[in-house]
Formats: structure tokens, C-alpha cells, sequence
């Protein structure tokens, strides 16, 4: 078989027929980055965003970027709230508001919804994270606000436990937990009264409206996953990393799960969360090993999780070898490809796996081409944001 048989180009059409070709409608459709700030993948995804909700009724999207932050950038693209430049600033973590297409994607869906009754939805799934975390303030205080009648604690209580935020949000407590207070008394108080403030969701969930159930349920989810990973970030031993990688990605895969119940979503997000099989990486002198947000948010969601991969041929001046698999795919005649990843995992023998010479770029690994629906295929990265 000819790799250009397992090949189309990328546009309107061809992603509907790939969505036909899936044995269920996927509730999250997920294109994976191969690297992030890759100007060309951005542009492209808003084309396929923009035909899917055209053609397809998709409704949301969501990205790799805080989950409390992207609360500000639904508001505006729901309501007007804010400016575009105050939203840009605040609506995004991970540098991520200082992207020309995810600024153009969220001036489209702003404008999409001044003229539609139905309305796009924005949302951040990612935890409150980099390396380090937030103070868990912003979800337990709201979380608290929106419940009703007696609570088993006082808002000046949680504020008392919680006191200054710079004391959570400590970035020296990335690489040394004897800087965290995740394990302190306050912590451990904190923890029971997170897990008591959901049981009073449960009960209180009948008289919520759906959007302050829906704000509730995130605050929830948010706070306990917050406390639970400074707890973790507190601990010493040599597994610290590996847990924090994968409470990362579980909080990741519960809102993942809570978007799909809006319906049809596009997901943004880097290979590495979105993929099926276990993420490996190296740290240090460590080989760290956990489940991805995809393979949790696939076993739920079984085939209506749909995951397509990225990749590219040139990276700025990194050329793929020949005997690599995108190198076989630079060959293809279009700059952007659309991939059926398991009739090319038929297709190709013994490819090579690529090394890069870009650091921020994550190779397909060609012995999981069969765990991908599909691969998104740029021929040139060339309008890179350096790192690093």
C-alpha cells in the first residue's frame, strides 16, 4: 500500500468524512499539538473548529490551559463580558493568551455568538497547574458561595485555613517539598471540608440552576484535585513526580468528561494528554510513566472519544530522516494531510523513530500509530515561538 492511499488533504469535507468513518460519533474530538506555538497548527485548527461547527453542530471547544481562568474567556465569548485584550490576559494559562490563533478563535466565537441564538462554549480543562499549584481560594470560596443554609464551616474559617495564597503558590516547591504546606494541619483540614462541601452539592443540586450546578461541580472537582496535588507535592519520595503527572492528567480527564456532557467538543491539547496509551518521560535521572488524560477520558467515553495526533515534517531547520515516519509523510503532495493512522501503520515497516533536534517537539512514536484514529500532518512548522 502506498502511503498516499492512507492520505487526503485537510478541508471541510475530508474531516466530515473522517468523522463518518469512526464507529461512533465521538463526543470529544481531539486534535493533539506536537509541540506547542506552532502558528501554522493553530490557524489550522481554528479551520476545522469553524467547519465543525458549521457543518457538524459542535458547540464547544476546549483547550490545555486552567480550567478557572477559562471561565473568564466563556463568559466573554457567551456574554460580551470583558474586552478582548483583558480576556487574552486573563482567560489563559500556560502563555497560551499570546497566541495570535487562539486570539483569532476567540474573537470568532464572540462573534459567531452575537449572531446565533444557540451559543459556542469556551473551556479550559487543565488544572490551576505548571509545575507548581495554585491556592485552591478561587474553587473552595466559590464552591462555598454557591450552597445554601448551614455549612460545617464559616467562609471566614476557610479563609483563616487557607491564609496568604503566596504560601500555596510557592514555584520552590517544584523542586523541594520540604517548601509545600500540602500535608500541613491547615491542608489536611481543608481536604475534609472540600469533600464535605461536595456531599452538601449533592444535596443542594435539585435547587441549583444548570449553569450554577455546572460552576459548582468545576469548583468542586477543582478544589479537591488542587488539594490532593499539594499534598503530593509535599511528599519526598522518589515516586513524587510520577503521581503529580498523573493527578495532573486525571483532573484533566474528569473535566474532559464534564465537557463531553455539553455535547460534541473539539479538544486542544498536547499529544501527550490526548493520547490513548501511557505517557513516558524523562526527568532528571528518572523515567516517569502514567496513564494520559486521553486513555482515562477514553475508557469512560470508549468510541466517543476520537483522538487525532499532530506531527511534522520540517520544525524550523529540523529535517526528518527519510526512514522516519514523517518523513515518509513529507513526501505526501499537500502541506497539511489528514492520515488514516492504522491503514498507515499497515502501510509502513520498520520505520525509524524520529529524534529531534527541537527540544518543545514530540516525534510520533511508530510503534503506537494503531493506538490514533488519525494524524494531522503539517509539511513546514516554520512560525515557531522559541522556548526555552
Amino acid at each position: 500500500m502506498d502511503i498516499k492511499d492512507t492520505a487526503r488533504p485537510v478541508d471541510g469535507a475530508n474531516i466530515s468524512a473522517f468523522l463518518r468513518s469512526l464507529p461512533a460519533q465521538p463526543l470529544l474530538f481531539s486534535l493533539g499539538e506536537a509541540r506547542h506555538f506552532v502558528g501554522e497548527l493553530g490557524e489550522l485548527r481554528n479551520e476545522i473548529f469553524r467547519h465543525l461547527v458549521e457543518h457538524e453542530g459542535y458547540r464547544s471547544f476546549a483547550i490545555e490551559s486552567d480550567c478557572l481562568m477559562g471561565l473568564v474567556v466563556d463568559d466573554y465569548v457567551t456574554t460580551g463580558a470583558g474586552t478582548l485584550d483583558d480576556v487574552m490576559e486573563r482567560g489563559f494559562s500556560h502563555a497560551f493568551g499570546t497566541s495570535p490563533a487562539n486570539r483569532e478563535l476567540v474573537r470568532w466565537m464572540r462573534a459567531y455568538n452575537e449572531e446565533h441564538d444557540e451559543k459556542l462554549r469556551f473551556f479550559g480543562f487543565d488544572g490551576p497547574l505548571e509545575y507548581w499549584a495554585a491556592s485552591p481560594r478561587q474553587a473552595l470560596t466559590a464552591l462555598h458561595d454557591l450552597l445554601d443554609g448551614p455549612l460545617l464551616c464559616s467562609r471566614e474559617t476557610l479563609d483563616t485555613l487557607l491564609g496568604p495564597d503566596e504560601r500555596w503558590s510557592n514555584e520552590a516547591t517544584a523542586m523541594d517539598p520540604s517548601q509545600s504546606i500540602g500535608q500541613s494541619a491547615d491542608a489536611q483540614r481543608l481536604r475534609l471540608i472540600a469533600d464535605d462541601l461536595l456531599a452538601a452539592l449533592d444535596t443542594q443540586a435539585p435547587q441549583l440552576s444548570a449553569e450554577d450546578r455546572e460552576r459548582a461541580e468545576l469548583y468542586g472537582r477543582t478544589a479537591i484535585g488542587l488539594l490532593r496535588y499539594h499534598y503530593w507535592m509535599a511528599d519526598a519520595s522518589p515516586e513524587r513526580w510520577t503521581r503529580l503527572s498523573a493527578l495532573r492528567d486525571a483532573m484533566m480527564a474528569a473535566n474532559l468528561r464534564a465537557i463531553a456532557e455539553n455535547g460534541p467538543a473539539l479538544v486542544f491539547a498536547s499529544n501527550l494528554h490526548l493520547q490513548r496509551n501511557k505517557t513516558l518521560m524523562p526527568f532528571g535521572d528518572q523515567q516517569l510513566e502514567w496513564w494520559s488524560a486521553g486513555a482515562i477520558a477514553a475508557t469512560h467515553l470508549g468510541g466517543r472519544f476520537a483522538f487525532l495526533a499532530s506531527a511534522f515534517g520540517t520544525v524550523g531547520e529540523d529535517i526528518p530522516s527519510p526512514d522516519t515516519v514523517e518523513g515518509m509523510l513529507s513526501t505526501l503532495p499537500w502541506d497539511h494531510s489528514l492520515i488514516d493512522a492504522r491503514r498507515l501503520a499497515e502501510a509502513v515497516t520498520t520505520p525509524a523513530k524520529r529524534v529531534s533536534d527541537d527540544f518543545a517537539y514530540f516525534p510520533l512514536d511508530p510503534a503506537q500509530l494503531d493506538t490514533i484514529d488519525g494524524i494531522v500532518f503539517l509539511k513546514q512548522a516554520v512560525n515557531l515561538k522559541k522556548l526555552g
